[in-house]
């Protein structure tokens, strides 16, 4: 599993507008400012993040996203699922991989990559958008 910069800034982003939560809707230029990404790469990431109620937009005069979720009941893991294609550890776990693996039946290691997608999962299940904030993700 490789976190790719689709999902890593969509949690800056994220960071970013809770930080500003009370600025009310941000223009896409000023959160792609702030954190150095193209406009136009954001926009893309943003437009998936609306779609999901993750993030609110609104267009024309005093535009822009605001979170549209409490950032307490967003978690890494719903992001993530979100902007990645797979959060799997090897490619025979993702849900995508069709045909099935013909040697899953008789995998000696498929045991260890399920239990380590399993700990990813409860991981990434484990940290809010909250704790990114206060600085406590990743702490415990």
């Amino acid at each position: 599993m490789l976190i790719s910069t689709k999902g890593r800034y969509a949690v800056r982003v994220l960071i970013d507008l809770a930080e500003h939560v009370d600025d009310g809707y941000i223009p896409l230029k000023v959160v792609a400012a702030r954190q150095e990404v193209s406009e136009k790469y954001l926009e893309s990431i943003l437009k998936v993040l609306v779609k999901h109620g993750i993030l609110r937009g609104l267009r024309g005069k005093g535009g822009g996203y605001r979170l549209g979720i409490d950032p307490q009941e967003c978690t890494l893991d719903m992001v993530l699922r979100l902007t990645e294609e797979t959060l799997a550890p090897v490619s025979c776990l993702e849900e995508i991989y069709q045909p099935p693996c013909p040697r899953a039946q008789n995998c000696k290691t498929l045991p260890v990559w399920k239990g380590l997608g399993e700990v990813i999962d409860t991981y990434l299940k484990g940290i809010t958008l909250q704790d990114l904030v206060n600085g406590t993700a990743g702490k415990k």
